[in-house]
């Protein structure tokens, strides 16, 4: 899973501060005009457009995206209870 957030924004900071991505192994791109690989990366998923008014977003394995702080960290919980049931 990739987390697209962009610096300043308080709802993507939210979102990393709320769940561990590290130990959920979550990879974050932080989008930037210095940062071309991300944006690449936001390209290739179709979401540029969808990132010009929505941060953060969370793409998923099977390439489906979430959007909304509270929607994201509502689910990245859920997986690690999930991942801590089961192991």
């Amino acid at each position: 899973m990739t987390l697209f957030t962009k610096e300043g924004c308080a709802k993507c900071e939210y979102v990393r501060k709320s769940v561990d991505l590290k130990k959920l192994g979550i990879k974050v791109d932080v989008l930037s005009p210095d940062n071309p690989d991300s944006l690449a990366h936001l390209a290739w998923h179709e979401l540029v457009s969808l990132a010009e008014t929505q941060l953060p977003i969370l793409v998923l394995d099977d390439s489906s995206s979430i959007t909304g702080a509270i929607r994201i960290k509502n689910y990245l919980t859920a997986v690690r209870n999930q991942r801590s049931a089961v192991g």
